[in-house]
């Protein structure tokens, strides 16, 4: 059984598969070029979550046997090694992942092994999801009307109570030897309120539809409140499947939960849905344009912006504060994550795909479709796409959504004594609290990098100039 983001033993077709005999669980860090490598934080999780199901497999008399290197030749010395008669496992849909899935279970299947694939990852799969004349879709709202139809009753299975071990054991790498947890710095220290593993899913999963989800569409978009679920590391790493999280927000509104509220959540789901329908039939997505005419947009070039963007120091409270809690825990909100991109590629010019590798990097749910995907959404460069014209204000964006200044005051410490009416103000409203002369106790928050308004008219001007090159006209 080759484990990859499957890392759970409850309704895993492919450990269900392999589980009829006995099994060797088995987990593969790929560090080929072929595939993208894991970031920082992403590396931190997957740390912790190997951990957690060693441990499961252990208490059902079975263990995880790790190896690192190029995955498809250690999967085939495995199965040597062994005497192997079958490999399983479930599917991803990364472009360079199918190809090595592809070839490997030719080789297999060549060499007289049995080799299946699963799906435990997606509610459906992307080829089986398709518009009325054929193609694949381009839009959401079309695309989950279809998907959503289509899935039904959905039925989901326990993990097993004991798993037969082999007659022997091949040999494993020790997981501290990786050293995938941070050292020297180990900047890690903030991400304490997480608890990577199956168990941590499915106690997050009952504790947000015990609470959060009776106030899921109106707290959803509020960073000062505790009201999305934060089960997007867990999904990514296949801790909890959404068949899993399908079937307990059903059962959840049969209890008399919401159904609207319920809905709009499993929406989010499908959104998630739809982000692996765009990676499956573009490949490249994280790192080109889904919309060929966006190649001729001419992006900026600011060292020091980006850098300020990147450390949370931009002068824009709002999006300083999502800067600096990524850094700290992880994670980001995710309608910080929307203006903090939208302030980079709109406000600074600079180009989305620099921000899409600063979160692969930073965020312990970096997944290639969702972030790449959201990033040229963002950008208006996607399927799907939030028009070039739409450029979130940073200020009416916090007062909207952090209406108190809570969340603010608890990433930005400079200005956590500033009054609510000035907080969410270019500069946290400083300037407008103190005289030249005054003295200013604490740390110094920065003057914003970029004047807004001005930067509003530069993408405006520079995204009509895109499209008028793209209509044959000459820009003015």
């Amino acid at each position: 059984m080759w484990f990859r983001q499957d890392l759970r033993l409850a309704d895993n077709p492919a450990l269900a598969e392999a589980a009829a005999g006995p099994v060797i669980p088995v987990f593969i860090l790929d560090e080929t070029e072929a595939v993208r490598q894991r970031g920082g934080a992403s590396l931190w999780w997957l740390d912790k979550s190997l951990r957690a199901l060693a441990r499961d497999l252990e208490a059902r008399g079975s263990k995880l046997i790790l190896r690192r290197g190029e995955a498809a030749k250690i999967v085939r010395e495995l199965v040597e090694e062994t005497g192997a008669g079958a490999v399983c496992w479930n599917r991803l849909y990364d472009g360079a992942v199918i190809d090595r899935d592809k070839s490997l279970k030719a080789g297999l299947k060549a060499d007289g092994v049995d080799c299946r694939s699963f799906n435990a990852a997606l509610l459906n799969e992307p080829w089986e999801i398709a518009s009325g004349s054929g193609t694949p879709y381009r839009v959401y709202t079309p695309y989950w009307r279809a998907a959503r139809e289509r899935i039904g009753s959905i039925s989901t299975t326990p993990a097993p109570d004991r798993l037969e071990a082999p007659g022997s054991w091949p040999g494993s790498d020790d997981l501290d030897d990786w050293g995938l947890h941070p050292t020297s710095p180990d900047w890690s220290s903030g991400f304490g309120d997480w608890t990577p593993g199956e168990a941590g899913a499915l106690q997050a999963l009952d504790e947000f539809l015990d609470d959060g989800v009776a106030r899921y569409r109106e707290d959803r978009d509020r960073p000062d409140r505790p009201g999305t679920s934060r089960l997007s590391p867990h999904l990514h790493f296949g801790e909890i499947g959404p068949r899993q999280v399908w079937r307990a927000a059903q059962a959840a509104a049969a209890r008399g939960a919401s159904e609207g509220q319920v809905d709009k959540f499993l929406a989010e789901l499908g959104w998630r849905e739809f982000h692996h329908h765009l990676l499956f039939y573009n490949p490249k997505l994280a790192t080109e344009n889904f919309r060929p005419e966006w190649d001729a947009f001419v992006w900026r070039d600011d060292e020091a912006a980006f850098r300020a963007w990147t450390r949370g120091e931009t002068g824009y409270p709002i999006v300083d504060a999502g800067m600096r809690e990524l850094w700290a825990t992880g994670y980001m909100h995710n309608r910080v994550r929307m203006i903090a991109a939208s302030f980079l590629i709109k406000d600074l010019l600079i180009d989305w795909r620099r921000g899409e590798a600063w979160f692969w990097d930073t965020l312990v749910d970096a997944d290639l479709a969702q972030n790449a995907a959201n990033w040229q959404w963002v950008a208006g460069s996607g399927a799907d796409a939030s028009p070039y014209f739409r450029i979130f204000n940073p200020v009416t964006q916090g007062q909207k959504f952090d209406p108190d200044g809570d969340y603010i005051r608890r990433w930005v410490p400079e200005l956590r004594n500033s009054p609510t009416k000035v907080i969410h103000l270019p500069g946290g409203g400083v300037s407008d609290l103190f005289a030249a002369d005054d003295d200013r106790s604490g740390p110094h928050y920065p003057d914003p990098i970029v004047d807004h308004g001005k930067a509003r008219e530069r993408a405006l001007e520079a995204y009509s100039a895109l499209k008028a090159a793209g209509e044959g006209e000459t820009p003015r």
